[in-house]
């Protein structure tokens, strides 16, 4: 595996530093010339602590970047889902995706490797330099070492669901390392670290929520309940003990918010998810942060298909647009199916701001950002600094419902988290008597899908569960069987894992055999 990228560690570091705005400053006479900066001897003072926890930051955006014409790093989650279908057809390996006939070339997959072990390399050498930095606060210290065990967690986390036995890696590397070409880790190990990092992290005395969008311990405990309800379920089917460990961790959070409304809550409306002035507030308890003077927000593929809907008049790709039979699966009523006000739009203004006119399909209105694109009689700022959800409250509220459902059935602590969710879609929930056990469990489900659809969530539920929504029974399918309404393709045994990226399996003997069902 090569990770050479450690010997750029600088040049990403100050890059990455911009983002989250000045870390202070000293005299330059009294510092390395950046020229000569190495990860030996870049770990001297606080500010290169702060530049280098900054550049992993940084390298998270890894997931909007490009790949290929017309298709972007983020859509690998979303086209496999069967949520959501394509107006182009230029971009093959985005085409393979909806298609279910990916493999170990796609670009997709290729990406998702290489950027996950970025941000895992670039977290251990946080994680391994910034202890011996003398002197230092150990407030900051802490704050800073959580924070790298936090997003070294996430990294592993989305990669140990996506290939299942992958190399653990926890030290800086070069190619004189032991493990410069690992072998592959059981899963329940990789498990057992992402636990164990994240539980660090809720002991690094983060603050509860961090408008500047660094991470904060309420994004720590629901990654936590998150890991405990996947960990639950497949493929390690811890079961009992850890649905509880993952209900009484999403407890305390909804605990906190209930103590703290106006800290962490659900937004009155869906309008602010992607409100340009709510970023890192109130619902969103973590978020890839995006300014267009560093990286605008990368999710232009859900626009539609050259239609004059922004400032630039006829553009989009509409490389990512929702199934019809989801979008009508919403039930009548559901304020995330209407018009501009949920997560979809059927209609917009001519070149953004101008006269009215329908986009002829529903289209995905959550990442769209009214800002920058502008709207009724309102120009936009033509500026995209619109950040990508990755946690957001309502994702809390349902795992602690799905999970203490396992616990104890349709408690009314349960019921009244999954009723919050339908209560702002103005929906009537049937009341908790009518519930058993297992209708509730799929009640649930049901929300996860309509409320969290287009985060890359789904996909995820549908590997853990290893069941996936019917839009027309309104049931949930096999995993193994389900026709994807997308591709119309039957999902197989071999999806719920991705192919290994084929190059990195010619450089790394060690990795072996490929994921079940794919070429080697």
């Amino acid at each position: 595996m090569k990770l050479n990228i450690l010997n750029k560690m600088s040049k990403v570091a100050l890059l990455g530093a911009t983002l989250l705005g000045p870390v202070g400053c000293k005299d330059f006479l009294d510092e390395q010339a950046p020229s000569n900066l190495t990860p030996d001897n870049f770990y001297t003072i606080p500010d290169h602590a702060e530049a280098a926890i900054a550049s992993v930051y940084a390298d998270l955006r890894f997931i909007g970047d490009g790949a290929g014409i017309f298709s972007t790093n983020w859509q690998l989650l979303e086209a496999m889902t069967g949520t959501s279908t394509t107006e182009t057809a230029q971009n093959s390996d985005l085409n393979n995706l909806y298609g279910l006939v990916h493999d170990g070339n796609t670009i997709h997959v290729v990406n998702y490797w290489n950027g996950l072990y970025k941000v895992i390399a670039q977290a251990n050498q946080v994680i391994e330099k910034v202890p011996p930095i003398t002197p230092m606060p150990d407030a900051q210290k802490n704050k800073i070492l959580g924070e790298a065990r936090f997003l070294r967690a996430t990294a592993y986390f989305m990669a140990v669901r996506l290939w299942g036995d992958i190399p653990l890696i926890t030290k800086p590397q070069t190619v004189t390392s032991e493990d410069f070409q690992p072998s592959r880790t059981p899963q329940e190990q990789i498990y057992n670290l992402i636990v164990e990092d994240l539980k660090a992290a809720e002991g690094a005395g983060l603050a509860w929520m961090d408008v500047s969008g660094r991470v904060n311990l309420a994004a720590v405990k629901a990654q936590l309940a998150r890991v405990y309800l996947t960990m639950a379920g497949f493929p390690l089917n811890k079961g009992a003990s850890h649905y509880k460990l993952a209900a009484d961790k999403a407890f305390e959070v909804i605990t906190y918010a209930n103590a703290n409304p106006t800290v962490i809550n659900l937004f009155p409306t869906y309008e602010d998810v992607h409100r340009e002035s709510l970023k890192n507030r109130v619902e969103h308890l973590f978020m890839l942060q995006y300014n267009t003077l560093v990286a605008g927000n990368p999710m232009d593929n859900y626009y539609p298909n050259f239609k004059p809907v922004t400032y630039n008049g006829p553009s989009g790709t509409g490389s990512s647009v929702p199934t019809s039979s989801f979008y009508n699966s919403f039930e009548p009523g559901d304020l995330r199916a209407k018009d501009q006000e949920g997560w979809f739009y059927t209609t917009y203004f001519t070149n953004g701001n101008g006269a009215p006119f329908s986009l002829g399909a529903p289209y995905v209105f959550k990442h769209f950002n009214r800002t920058a694109n502008g709207t009724a009689g309102v120009a936009g700022t033509r500026l995209n600094n619109l950040n990508v959800p990755q946690i957001r409250y309502a994702e809390v509220l349902l795992m602690y419902a799905e999970a203490q459902n396992e616990v104890g059935g349709p408690t009314q602590a349960a019921y009244d988290a999954y009723k919050r969710i339908r209560d702002r879609a103005k929906l009537t929930t049937p009341a908790l008597g009518t519930f058993t056990p297992a209708t509730f469990r799929e009640a649930v489900w049901r929300e996860r899908w309509y409320e969290l659809c287009y985060e890359g969530i789904t996909w995820f539920d549908m590997v853990r569960l290893r069941k996936v929504f019917n839009e027309q029974t309104k049931g949930f399918d096999n995993f193994v069987g389900h026709v994807n309404q997308s591709s119309k393709q039957a999902l197989q045994e071999k999806h719920l894992l991705l192919p290994l990226p084929k190059q990195e399996m010619l450089n790394n003997p060690n990795l072996k055999t490929q994921n079940p069902g794919y070429p080697n």
